[in-house]
């Protein structure tokens, strides 16, 4: 039996029903906010704790990326068709079940099994938080709604590394996640009461579940045999070759399937086209920097993990209250000198950065590479996202949106897995000052040359967008491991529930 769409009455964001939707939606994304940014600080001490080697350690982070990035087009999708509020619901419990397990685990092995379910958790949550505000604000209301929404998430992001090393040096690491737990049981019941029901249409029952597993396998089984090449094995020959082989059927199947996750059409924008080819440099020397510098501060500095923490706090801070004139000024001037400018800010301080070494000062050596890294994000984060809105048709701006936020995240993922074999890390390394340092040496040039990289791209191929684009919604944020994610339902300029970010194309 079909189920057809009911347009719940408008809610103004004054009312006391709008102030309960606000704060559910912002409490749901600010669990994967928190993760996302919390976890790198948290691993050496999960590292002792569980005598896990640095494979391990990278399988913490790229477990839930691989699953989060393979599976947020999908997540979107589900929740214009089963209703945004339900499958909302489900990811916050789901991602708070896996958070306990995750806090709860005996050995690394557990750990990571838990992450990958904590991604698929996240993909169902992170779109339909936004989608949620679209759909259920009063017109008048929803660019005010989006932007406390966006401005809270980031402060959550900021606050993040701070509270992650607060609580790896007081209760423990496992309470980094562990804290999820009050956050879902909070967050579930007031969504149950508080937020109305909306979706995108009737429910048909053909999503593409195919093609979100083929490319969640291929990016598990390329992240697989990266992290594993330095052992050696016959082994990651063949996971390498199907992880390659994943990724061109996932391909095939998307160019066949009459309403696929990924409509390879959107790539016949060459700007589209071009910005994600920066996108990808740009998260994946970011991917590398946050989880290289993390253990860096604490292996090598001596930092314990609050202070880490904290240490990386100003480049949080700056995008948070910088980004919002960076997206002004890039209206005015365009996005070509911004997004040139930018990684070649961020390339700068990651070779900074390599002034890290035993016995750095903070103020001397520390803090000058975060500014500057900070500066070059406050740079490029918004001209981007606002590039990739305006390189397709406003329809398909929160599809857009969503194929952007997957590429960042893949980006960093596979960088993570890549960055210790290309620069000698053994599966100790992280045990040893002098051999971890001499590694982050060799990383941070390697980071600064893919960060140059996409500075070329971006001089060579980035035009000034369309003015009949809109503009993005999510002026202020903070996060740093992927763009803001847009939507792209509801609202001027828009044409409905299928440019919902990560929603399907019209079949």
């Amino acid at each position: 039996m079909a189920v057809v769409a009911q347009e719940a009455p408008a809610v103004r964001l004054g009312s006391p029903r709008g102030r309960w939707i606000l704060l559910t939606t912002v409490l749901g994304s600010s669990m994967v906010l928190l993760d996302s940014t919390v976890v790198n600080v948290a691993l050496p001490r999960i590292g002792r704790d569980l005598d896990a080697d640095l494979g391990a350690l990278q399988w913490t982070v790229n477990a839930y990326l691989v699953t989060l990035a393979g599976l947020i087009l999908l997540g979107g999708a589900l929740g214009d068709d089963f209703g945004r509020r339900k499958v909302f619901v489900v990811g916050v419990v789901w991602f708070a079940a896996a958070s306990l397990l995750c806090g709860l685990a005996p050995h690394p092995g557990v750990l990571v099994a838990a992450r990958a379910l904590q991604g698929v958790g996240g993909a169902l949550l992170t779109p339909g938080s936004l989608a949620l505000i679209q759909a259920s604000f009063h017109p008048d209301d929803r660019a005010r709604a989006v932007g406390l929404w966006s401005g809270f998430g980031g402060i959550g992001a900021a606050v993040g590394p701070f509270l992650g090393g607060w609580l790896v040096d007081g209760p423990g690491w496992r309470w980094v996640f562990l804290l999820n737990v009050p956050l879902a049981l909070l967050c579930a019941p007031i969504a149950v009461r508080h937020v109305p029901e909306s979706s995108g249409g009737p429910v048909h029952g053909r999503f593409d579940v195919v093609g979100a597993v083929l490319g969640a396998a291929s990016l598990a089984l390329v992240t697989y045999a990266l992290i594993e090449a330095g052992g050696g094995s016959p082994a990651v020959v063949v996971t390498a070759a199907a992880g390659v082989l994943a990724g061109v059927v996932f391909v095939g199947w998307e160019r066949r399937r009459r309403d696929p996750m990924l409509p390879l059409d959107i790539f016949h924008s060459r700007q589209f086209t071009a910005v994600n080819l920066v996108t990808l440099c740009v998260y994946a020397a970011f991917g590398g920097f946050f989880f290289l510098t993390a253990l860096q501060l604490q292996v090598v500095v001596g930092y314990s993990a609050l202070q880490a923490g904290t240490a990386l706090l100003p480049t949080t801070a700056l995008m948070l209250l910088l980004s919002s004139r960076s997206g002004a000024l890039a209206e005015r001037i365009g996005p070509r000198i911004p997004l040139t400018v930018g990684p070649l800010l961020c390339a700068a301080g990651m070779l900074l950065m390599t002034r890290a070494g035993e016995g750095a000062g903070y103020l001397a050596d520390v803090l000058p590479a975060v500014l500057v890294m900070g500066a070059g994000m406050v740079t490029l984060v918004a001209p981007l996202t606002a590039t990739v809105l305006a390189s397709v048709d406003t329809r398909r701006a929160g599809l857009a949106s969503g194929v952007n936020n997957a590429a960042a995240r893949a980006a960093g993922l596979v960088a993570v897995a890549a960055l210790p074999l290309l620069t000698g890390m053994g599966p100790e390394a992280y045990r040893s000052a002098g051999a971890f340092d001499a590694a982050f040496r060799r990383a941070m040039p390697l980071c600064a040359g893919v960060l140059v990289a996409g500075a070329v791209l971006a001089f060579a191929t980035v035009r000034r967008p369309a003015p009949r684009c809109r503009r993005p919604e999510c002026r202020t944020h903070g996060c740093v491991t992927a763009p803001p994610l847009e939507d792209g339902a509801g609202g001027p300029g828009h044409a409905g529930p299928e440019g919902a970010a990560g929603g399907r194309a019209p079949a």
